[in-house]
């Protein structure tokens, strides 16, 4: 897949996109700047399909680039942990079904309620 990093930057009108090879567009905002750059890249490049590649679109913020570089990572992070979290708890309810536990007795080890158990299960 094709990644295109994007340095978005602020000025009176909108955002200003600048692309890795020097091109350039502009959006009101940054809401519509994937999509902005998408259709340059489809004026300039007319005979390459851009829908499936990533772009990535980075507030020229200063120091504070550094502070939304580090949130974002850490909710990636969070991200993929809450996916794990969730499938490891999956598999340890129907561990202890399988041993016999009582829904009751499996929510109050894995310290859920037992709804959240019984959906547990059912996932």
């Amino acid at each position: 897949m094709n990644t295109v990093k994007v340095t978005a930057t602020r000025w009176r009108g909108g955002w200003e996109l600048v692309l890795p090879d020097g091109g350039a567009t502009q959006c009101r905002t940054l809401a519509g700047a994937i999509e902005q750059v998408r259709d340059y890249l489809d004026t300039v490049q007319p005979d390459i399909d851009h829908g499936a590649w990533e772009i990535d679109v980075m507030p020229n913020l200063g120091t504070t680039l550094n502070d939304v570089r580090a949130a974002r990572d850490a909710s990636e992070t969070a991200q993929i942990a809450t996916i794990t979290a969730a499938k490891q708890l999956r598999r340890a309810v129907k561990g202890l079904r399988a041993q016999g536990l009582s829904l009751a007795d499996t929510a109050t080890v894995l310290g859920v309620s037992k709804t959240r158990a019984q959906q547990l299960v059912a996932a």
